[in-house]
């Protein structure tokens, strides 16, 4: 199974829509709130099915997570703002052990992050549309079979760059031509 995972889009969703034209084989597209109707929408447009989750900008409650089953076991959905994400992980760690799930997918903090830890994967995928982390967002895709669970957290403008298909620089010349050229003079920059 191969999951999409994205979060904090905030009504802007043309970074992941790239990305996933540009995606084979997924399975389902997770979204972690902040908006929830961004990954519903995300849904509709690429035919994929999705599992979204309200954010605090959603005006979320307690009850607004879920979980998602996988072949290597279930995963807990949550935007992760009432389990006080920004500033440590435990309660996120034991939402997830209390509902049996061997992972935790959350939002939030728009810095990715991933850890593992007492054997339940932690992942936040960041923010491809208003990242906190200096880059040009990041996402995550997941990727679980019966007996192994990938992690990988993906910066936007690394990933697009190697999809994106080399042109021709314009005005190319060969070599033979460089070499016949006749040289420039420089000169001087006044004031």
């Amino acid at each position: 199974m191969k999951i999409f995972l994205t979060s904090d889009t905030h009504g802007s969703i043309t970074k992941a829509q790239e990305v996933l034209a540009n995606l084979s084989d997924i399975d389902l597209i997770i979204h972690c709130g902040d908006y929830k109707d961004d990954g519903q929408w995300l849904s509709e447009v690429t035919g994929i099915p999705a599992v979204c989750v309200h954010g605090n900008s959603d005006r979320c409650n307690p009850s607004d997570f879920t979980t998602v089953d996988t072949p290597y076991g279930k995963i807990l959905v949550i935007h992760g703002h009432m389990q006080l994400v920004e500033f440590r992980l435990d309660n996120l760690l034991y939402q997830a052990m209390e509902k049996d799930c061997t992972a935790a997918c959350y939002g939030h903090t728009h810095i990715a992050a991933y850890e593992e830890v007492d054997g339940i994967h932690l992942i936040n995928p960041g923010s491809l549309t208003d990242p906190r982390d200096g880059s040009g967002g990041t996402f995550a895709i997941i990727t679980s079979t019966e007996n192994d669970f990938y992690v990988d957290i993906v910066r936007y403008d690394t990933f697009m760059d190697s999809h994106r298909k080399a042109e021709p620089p314009v005005n190319s010349e060969s070599n033979s031509q460089k070499k016949n050229a006749p040289k420039v003079k420089g000169g001087f920059l006044r004031k």
